[in-house]
């Protein structure tokens, strides 16, 4: 890989507490990981509840993250590759548009503007965070959402202790932004090697959602997708998460 420093975004109803696995496995094999919290999520997960509804927090939006991703990128003295999951993968393709980085993988991420599935899971999954009639204020996602929307493979006791230790409340304002120009892709323009993965179990981005956010690109650069069997949207935090954490590793590794 062209750089020895790693950027990993985290994504809705979570803080850069679930990479907390991901950051010395990467830095065991010699990089500099760093896993900056969106705007305002800098604080422990008790504390984020505590606040909810916090009316700051309904302002966020998705412009404000990729913004503030940007700055701290640009921050750093060598490009870094950068990974996000779910939201934090929309953010990771548009700051590839932005040519901060040696290259991307989206695991499992959000849809950018005009890329949409009408599958059921999906719908379901995400209404709570879109209701319109509830934009205004910010939402935090209960336990039964949870295991639906995120953790659907995984036994209940692994679920309790994920949900309790990383969900945090958010703001609707992201993901409605997302369905704007705030979320835009300009699919035919060059740049630097993207890798698009699916959970084939996931629920609130189902796989085919994934693929096709992968088909709608056309600039001649490297764009990648890989499907992972039997996995959910949580599959960078539950059992099992070395397997996507070396994959996305390897691919690095090939696009120099």
């Amino acid at each position: 890989m062209q750089t020895k420093t790693i950027v990993l975004i985290h994504g809705m109803f979570m803080t850069p507490l679930c990479w907390e696995k991901w950051i010395p496995y990467y830095e065991a094999k010699g990089y500099r990981v760093f896993a900056p919290a969106w705007p305002g999520r800098d604080k422990p997960v008790d504390v984020l509840r505590k606040a909810h509804p916090d009316p700051s927090l309904a302002k966020l939006k998705l412009n404000h993250i990729v913004d503030y991703m940007e700055a701290f990128i640009k921050g750093l003295d060598e490009k870094p590759a950068i990974i996000g999951h779910s939201m934090g993968g929309l953010a990771v393709q548009i700051l590839l548009q932005r040519d901060v980085a040696v290259g991307g993988i989206a695991i499992d991420p959000a849809p950018p503007a005009g890329v949409f599935t009408t599958e059921w899971s999906f719908v379901k999954s995400n209404f709570p965070a879109i209701n319109p009639f509830l934009l205004n204020q910010p939402v935090q996602m209960t336990f039964e959402h949870f295991q639906y929307a995120f953790a659907n493979t995984l036994p209940l006791e692994e679920q309790r202790t994920a949900y309790d230790r990383y969900m945090v409340p958010e703001s609707r304002g992201v993901p409605t932004s997302s369905l704007g120009s705030a979320g835009q892709v300009d699919f035919s323009k060059p740049r630097r090697p993207l890798l698009i993965t699916a959970g084939e179990k996931d629920h609130i981005i189902p796989a085919s959602l994934n693929r096709s956010n992968h088909k709608k690109y056309k600039a001649p650069s490297v764009t990648d997708f890989k499907e992972f069997t039997g996995r959910d949207h949580f599959l960078i935090g539950s059992r099992g998460w070395e397997e996507i954490a070396e994959y996305c590793l390897q691919w690095f590794g090939k696009i120099e």
